[in-house]
């Protein structure tokens, strides 16, 4: 299914940084019984790198029983979205309507998604070749279904897949 919102690739913004460390201290604040730990993944949390303009935080609970008491992001602004076909996570967009912000990731810490997401992270932030090449890739799917996020999120899945594949 087609998200009706642009997929656009925005040179690096050094301001990334210090938004994801502001939504870090209202989140943890928000999820201060809960929260084990909150991680800034995704393009915006590599320094240098072309991203879409939106923040994807990453929080780690003890326990996905937890999980209830991120329903507190709706007062931060976040729209809960349950699992949006991931099991295991639940997601939080904000704003509710594009042009979007913010992505909240609420999963296991130290599970298969916190992992998979700390090392592609951390080895893009390490391998300024590769990194570039992911890039390139994204600004290359981004022209290629600029009105589909589905699909350009599909498309960067066997780059990932093989860059963590020796890892």
């Amino acid at each position: 299914m087609a998200v009706p919102s642009a997929t656009r690739i925005v040179p690096y913004d050094a301001a990334w940084p210090v938004q994801y460390e502001e939504e870090r201290t209202r989140i943890a604040e928000a999820l201060a019984e809960s929260a084990v730990a909150i991680e800034h993944i995704g393009s915006t949390a590599l320094p240098g790198l072309g991203a879409k303009p939106v923040l994807d935080l990453m929080v780690g609970l003890r326990s996905m029983d937890d999980g209830e008491r991120c329903q507190s992001l709706e007062a931060q602004g976040y729209e809960a979205l349950g699992e949006f076909g991931i099991p295991g996570r639940l997601y939080f967009r904000k704003p509710p309507h594009p042009p979007r912000t913010h992505h909240v990731h609420v999963v296991r810490h130290g599970g298969e998604f916190w992992e998979r997401h700390l090392r592609f992270r951390d080895l893009l932030r390490g391998d300024a070749e590769l990194a570039r090449s992911y890039e390139q890739l994204k600004q290359g799917l981004a022209q290629r279904f600029p009105s589909d996020r589905e699909a350009y999120t599909d498309a960067k899945t066997a780059f990932i897949a093989a860059a963590l594949g020796g890892r």
